[in-house]
């Protein structure tokens, strides 16, 4: 148990990390659109979905795998409460279509990315 805990820990540091970094580079993005928080949740769908196919193909994966890339670091690298409070001060500002472009788009773009890359590894 304590070996699992510490691959999640290891995995969503890590992830955290490359969140921050990846925000960082994004932040001289123009406009109120979230960028950094938008890409970081679609690649991490994408990254999550190939780890998920990956796993569910080579049964011979250790557990330890799952845990330290799926629930740690894909844990860590994307970002449900930063993308509901960029949602929420959306609505406050009056911004309603950007709202819903940022809303639809996310879950619509996340399933997607799931999809897209669990299908590429039964390629």
């Amino acid at each position: 148990m304590i070996k699992d805990i510490v691959f999640v820990g290891i995995g969503s540091g890590i992830g955290g990390i490359c969140r921050y970094l990846i925000s960082l580079s994004m932040s001289h993005s123009h406009g109120s659109f979230p960028w950094g928080t938008f890409s970081v949740n679609i690649v991490g769908c994408l990254l999550i979905g190939i780890l998920w196919g990956l796993t569910s193909r080579c049964q011979h994966l250790a557990p330890a795998f799952s845990l330290l890339f799926m629930v740690g670091f894909c844990g860590g690298f994307t970002t449900f409460s930063t993308f509901s409070k960029e949602g929420l001060m959306m609505l406050q500002n009056n911004n309603y279509a950007l709202f819903a472009l940022y809303i639809l788009g996310s879950v619509a773009l996340g399933i997607a990315a799931v999809a897209l890359g669990y299908l590429t590894t039964k390629l």
